[in-house]
């Protein structure tokens, strides 16, 4: 009767055991799809609004923020929130793309006899209403999470499903693991308390 308990927990562990790992490959190709979407954004708008910030002529603020604009909008990053649960002033797109859309027109309209010293007013406020410099870095402002833009949600879901899916299931694999073999995998510590 044992050995049959041991051969039904050793297939339940091995059940377990495979939909953990699937769990897990879904976890793995969430942050895989992540870090791609991250690294498009960059190449294609925050890099150039990087660009653009540190620009020390009009011309090339004017052509680098151009490109972002371009992104931006062939990606519909024109309007929206990132936000899930929150609406965060800070994760409106409208307002990001609004802003980058006024700064280059200003520079797009800045007067060919403009004096150095207003193309230089110029650049500077560019560059302070692109990028934020506190803990003493430099960094581009844009919402968080706009680089899954409009899947946020789906995102979410996608890494909250697969990462309870992994945890649930190695629970359940190791404790059919333990009854199978009568190996412990999960041990508590306790704490004991000494008093003086």
């Amino acid at each position: 009767m044992k050995k049959v308990k041991d051969q039904k927990a050793a297939k339940r562990a091995k059940i377990h055991l495979i939909l953990m790992s699937l769990f897990l490959l879904s976890t793995l190709i969430w942050a895989g799809a992540r870090i791609v979407a991250a690294v498009q954004f960059e190449l294609g708008c925050a890099s150039f609004m990087k660009r653009a910030a540190g620009a020390n002529t009009v011309e090339l603020a004017k052509e680098e923020l151009g490109k972002a604009l371009t992104f931006a909008r062939e990606n519909n990053l024109t309007e929206g929130t990132v936000s899930i649960f929150l609406q965060n002033p800070s994760n409106d797109m409208g307002f990001w793309y609004r802003n980058m859309t006024a700064a280059h027109d200003e520079l797009v309209n800045m007067p060919e006899d403009a004096s150095q010293l207003e193309r230089t007013n110029v650049l500077m406020k560019l560059r302070e209403s692109l990028t934020d410099n506190t803990d003493g870095s430099s960094s581009v402002i844009v919402p968080s999470g706009i680089s899954i833009y409009p899947n946020n949600v789906a995102y979410f879901w996608w890494s909250t499903i697969s990462i309870v899916g992994v945890t649930v299931f190695f629970f359940l694999w190791a404790v059919a693991y333990e009854k199978a073999s009568g190996k412990k995998i999960l041990t508590t510590n306790t704490l004991v308390i000494q008093s003086k």
